[in-house]
């Protein structure tokens, strides 16, 4: 969806002198074009309108910088009746062009990540020299010279290639000394778009090659906390709210009627309440009736400690953060929570319970359907148990992707098929078996999350042409599965083009310093518990403080293509938490799953790509000789580092 037009004003109430400034920046950028390829492209612009020092202006920072931020992605200032507009820009027709037209977009800011001492460090650091096991090795050692390897295949496509996942942790690399986490986050860097850390759950994979020495680095992945609402998968799925009430509405059984009453009883025992009826809040006995004149006293509860919370200093909430899950509780970060909580789930019960306590049956839930206030009751437990198993039976595939000389190969998808094996749910599974932070302090006491991954999901780089995980299946039975099934990337839909990428580090501290100034109540902690993505809500409240339209200046027009993975049968019902285990569509624990996956990429990509001698040429172009010419380096801006 393009945003309209917009008029660029600030609030009446900002200084003259930052009116001024703004209109000035604004006439500067109408006459320009950026030039991404120019770091001090951004400087040179307020030099020009005449602003070379923004922190006394916090209205003027948040909305230059907001404003330079959307100029480099390609949005149009220009002036209406002598007012300035912004103008989003459009979606080529060319496949080619709308490609190249992301791209651009992407690199603006790897390259300004590039562009950080801090980043040229480590990335130097990288790639110098240093001792292990008696020889001088660096991170091009996990690079695999082109000529080798097409010589390799050359001669045996089936010994060239011997990939295996490793899974990323603390631990140091044995073949070369470096931190697998440091060899990583270098090929990362490779990457079109920066290189971020994801909140929540995030498991990074390296994929290495055990057919030469040190093992050279064929791709990466990441497996991490899902997003929240992603509307093509939550409609695939069939869990989200619309969805699962036409299905219950057109099927009723005794079976989901119980299964609503379980999630009463589960979101009211999920909450610690011991400080609640200590203080009067509410009663003992309130926990089973869950009266609705509760609600007020507890719906105050909540305001008040949410002041509180945001009246504490940064100091004070970290330092809380480090005490006990009971203590945890009784923070008023987490006690607004509960109370908040418990108003809902008392609201609610008061409702369902009406219809359906007594009898329970497939009739009573038709009943309590029909009714418009229990509808909206029940829509509400169906959120609350999507969102309780979002972030915990289904993950996203935030990286993924295949390294030179092997992406010449199409070992992405060898990537992609190996981000979803056994291997990794395993992994995944052992790693996050552990009590969940959030939810742990809610309650007061240990609560562990569900960690068997039922879907994963991703989305293409680019919204147009092709992408690797096009036609990426597999049967089933490569992995001990059903001969008659197939597992793989589906094609969900297309995204909304809806985000936070587009806006700079130092835009997000812009409009975190106006929030503060403007009301002192609101802040962005970036602390468990606070609430879904911090970044979103920085950029939000940035936005709000300006008076400009957030919902318009979030769709940074990088429509990406949806795709989903589901590795159950039962997938809705597990999902949901109505069936209690997961559904297998392979054998979770068949030994030798990389090697039954390797073996069918080989056979239906790698070989078909080898016999080719354009491919194997490109392959030859990826060298160790120094300079070293190896499209797997990391390319710093402005800077030649010969080796």
């Amino acid at each position: 969806m393009k945003a309209a037009t917009l008029h660029l004003t600030l609030p009446e109430e900002v200084r003259p002198v930052e009116h001024r400034r703004f209109r000035g920046l604004c006439a500067v950028l109408a006459a320009t074009l950026p030039n991404t390829e120019d770091h001090d492209d951004r400087q040179s612009q307020l030099v020009a309108a005449g602003i070379t020092n923004l922190y006394p202006f916090p209205y003027l920072a948040a909305a230059a910088n907001a404003l330079l931020d959307l100029w480099e992605q390609g949005w149009r200032v220009s002036f209406s009746k002598r007012k300035p507009v912004l103008s989003p820009p459009s979606a080529e027709a060319d496949v080619v062009r709308e490609k190249n037209r992301i791209r651009q977009q992407e690199l603006v800011g790897r390259t300004r990540q590039l562009d950080r001492p801090s980043v040229q460090r480590f990335i130097r650091m990288m790639e110098g020299p240093r001792e292990h096991d008696g020889r001088l090795l660096s991170i091009f050692d996990l690079m695999r010279d082109g000529r080798h390897l097409a010589e390799a295949l050359e001669q045996s496509t089936a010994e060239a290639i011997q990939p295996y996942v490793q899974i990323v942790d603390d631990s140091i690399d044995s073949h070369t000394g470096l931190r697998l986490h440091d060899i990583w986050r270098y090929f990362r860097h490779t990457w079109s778009n920066p290189y971020g850390t994801v909140p929540g759950r995030s498991m990074e994979i390296l994929v290495r090659d055990a057919a030469a020495p040190c093992h050279p680095v064929i791709g990466l992945a990441a497996v991490s906390s899902a997003v929240v609402q992603i509307a093509e998968r939550d409609e695939w799925i069939g869990w989200s709210t619309d969805a699962f009430l036409r299905r219950i509405q057109e099927q009723p059984t005794e079976a989901i009627a119980n299964w609503l009453l379980a999630r009463i009883d589960a979101q009211l025992s999920a909450i610690y309440t011991d400080d609640l009826i200590r203080d009067g809040v509410i009663q003992p006995h309130d926990l089973q009736s869950c009266p609705s004149s509760a609600l007020s006293a507890l719906r105050a509860d909540a305001e008040h400690e949410r002041l509180k919370h945001h009246q504490a200093t940064l100091k004070q909430i970290r330092k809380l953060e480090r005490s006990g899950w009971e203590e945890r509780a009784q923070t008023p970060l987490f006690r607004s929570k509960r109370s908040a909580a418990l108003a809902e789930v008392f609201e609610i019960a008061s409702d369902v319970r009406a219809h359906l306590q007594e009898e329970p049956t497939a009739e009573n839930l038709s009943r309590a359907l029909a009714d418009s206030a229990t509808r909206q009751h029940i829509g509400r437990l169906i959120r609350h148990a999507r969102g309780e198993r979002v972030g915990t039976v289904i993950a996203d595939l935030t990286v993924c992707g295949a390294v030179p000389p092997y992406n010449a190969l199409a070992a992405g998808k060898l990537v992609g098929a190996l981000a979803v094996s056994p291997t990794v749910l395993k992994a995944y599974r052992e790693r996050y078996d552990r009590p969940s932070e959030i939810a742990s302090a809610m309650a007061g006491r240990d609560v562990v999350r569900e960690s068997r991954l039922a879907f994963v999901g991703t989305t293409s780089l680019y919204g147009a042409g092709s992408s690797q995980y096009n036609r990426l299946f597999w049967p089933a039975d490569t992995l001990g599965g059903s001969s008659a099934a197939k597992m793989g990337y589906y094609r969900l839909g297309r995204s909304r083009s809806y985000g936070t990428s587009h806006f700079s580090s130092d835009t997000i501290e812009a409009f975190v310093r106006l929030a503060e100034q403007v009301d002192a109540s609101v802040r962005v902690n970036s602390v468990f518990g606070e609430g879904v993505s911090p970044r979103l809500r920085k950029v939000r409240i940035g936005l709000a403080a300006l008076g400009w339209p957030a919902n318009d200046l979030l769709r940074h027009g990088r429509e990406r293509i949806v795709y989903g993975v589901p590795l159950v049968e039962n997938l809705l019902d597990y999902c949901l938490g109505i069936d209690q285990s997961p559904k297998y569509m392979f054998e979770i624990d068949l030994p030798d799953a990389e090697r039954s996956l390797a073996s069918w990429w080989l056979g239906r990509w790698g070989n078909m790509r080898a016999a080719k001698g354009e491919v194997l040429d490109v392959i030859r172009s990826h060298t160790l000789v120094r300079p070293v010419s190896h499209g797997a380096r990391v390319v710093l801006p402005d800077t030649s580092l010969e080796r």
